[in-house]
């Protein structure tokens, strides 16, 4: 108790940070959230995902108006940007590629599906259902269930799989072929890599956290280092090479606090703290902001 100095805005991530899956219960997450937001702190979800995957798209139902009012969401890899109108979730701000440039993305995700299948003999899946980018599944024989954020053995099981197949580079040189196949494509992509999914598009977290600490602080005069930013998915990969979770440190977020709940060994970037303790860290943080 008493560990962390309060917030004016707490900027998080859902799965594997708040809630354990997409389909576990919402429940002691929101009741650590409601306080807060009664208080006027503002917290802002940001995930990959999209609404329908947040509180089984029902997220509003679960706050008052007035609650709301302090609530914005940050969905999609940077695609939607949301805040909420009389209890309503409302884009004020969205990075949606119109349908040349998806297309695109599409054949950039296919070129790589069939470059690395071609030179190296290593399969891939690719997800093509993302309205902003691609998912490429460089372990499509292993199944994450409900937990669809960052496994501790996956990072192993991939490094053993690159090097079988002679890849080299490792994942960098996997980002580095996707910057590179983009750019043939006349287009600069935004690769990350959480070692199970390749995601290529042309957006990240950053954009999200970007864009609604931009809209936050001009309504509000709220500064990074008055903000928090909790997940679960910042250790690196690689060198050079971070989850997913990092691409909220941004050139205008650094002066904030950073925190990562997962217990994966490994490096983090610069002024990320490890905490460890899983959703249970995260909500009793939340807990202890309003004590």
């Amino acid at each position: 108790m008493g560990k962390y100095k309060k917030y004016r805005a707490i900027f998080f991530d859902w799965d594997g940070t708040a809630v354990r899956s997409r389909k576990a219960p919402v429940g002691e997450a929101v009741e650590k959230m409601k306080p807060l937001l009664r208080q006027g702190v503002k917290l802002v979800i940001v995930s990959g995902t999209t609404i329908e995957n947040i509180a089984g798209g029902k997220i509003e139902e679960y706050f008052t108006e007035q609650e709301l009012d302090n609530l914005y969401l940050g969905l999609g890899r940077g695609a939607y940007n949301y805040a909420f109108q009389e209890g309503k979730a409302c884009i004020f701000y969205d990075m949606l590629p119109d349908i040349e440039c998806l297309e695109k993305i599409h054949r950039i995700c296919f070129e790589i599906h069939v470059d690395l299948k071609k030179q190296y003999g290593f399969d891939t899946d690719i997800v093509f259902s993302r309205p902003n980018y691609c998912k490429i599944d460089l372990m499509p024989n292993s199944f994450r269930g409900e937990n669809l954020f960052l496994q501790e053995n996956e990072l192993e099981i991939l490094k053993e799989s690159l090097c079988r197949h002679e890849i080299v580079g490792g994942l960098n040189g996997l980002i580095e072929l996707a910057v590179n196949t983009g750019r043939e494509f006349g287009m600069e992509v935004k690769p990350t890599c959480d070692a199970k999914y390749l995601e290529v598009g042309i957006s990240s977290k950053s954009d999200n956290v970007d864009v609604i600490f931009q809209k936050i602080r001009k309504e509000t005069g709220i500064r990074a280092e008055e903000c928090a930013f909790w997940g679960d998915e910042f250790v690196g990969i690689e060198e050079g090479i971070f989850g997913s979770d990092s691409f909220m440190v941004t050139e205008l977020t650094r002066d904030g606090d950073f925190f990562d709940v997962s217990e994966v060994p490994g490096k983090r970037p610069d002024g990320v703290i490890k905490v460890g303790g899983s959703v249970e860290r995260f909500l009793m943080f939340l807990q202890e902001q309003y004590l």
